[in-house]
């Protein structure tokens, strides 16, 4: 069959299988993909691919929090050592933080 069907196939023997919110919303995930982070599309490949979401659930926490402490400590990203992430940061998302003021 086509792939929209097998996905639905897919979908429906999750939701036979279980009566778990988590991992129905796990699975969901796994077959039509988190959207875009910073954009408007709510399901398909992120534009920036970071990892597996539900694979990689610990290493994506483990990156949270130091990228949550880095930012305690240098917020705007002005010491020497911080300016490479900055400018990788800036030509990565320029144009696309504007969509944060929406809604």
């Amino acid at each position: 069959g086509s792939p929209a069907s097998e996905e639905g196939r897919k979908r429906l023997q999750v939701m036979t299988e279980t009566s778990d919110g988590f991992q129905i919303a796990e699975e969901d995930l796994e077959l039509r993909g988190p959207g875009e982070f910073f954009g408007t599309r709510q399901s398909g490949m992120p534009e920036l691919r970071l990892g597996n979401i539900v694979s990689d659930m610990k290493l994506m926490e483990l990156a949270r929090q130091e990228a949550f402490s880095l930012i305690k400590k240098d917020p705007s990203l002005q010491r020497p050592e911080h300016r490479l992430i900055k400018e990788c940061l800036r030509d990565r998302f320029e144009g696309k933080l504007e969509l944060f003021s929406i809604g």
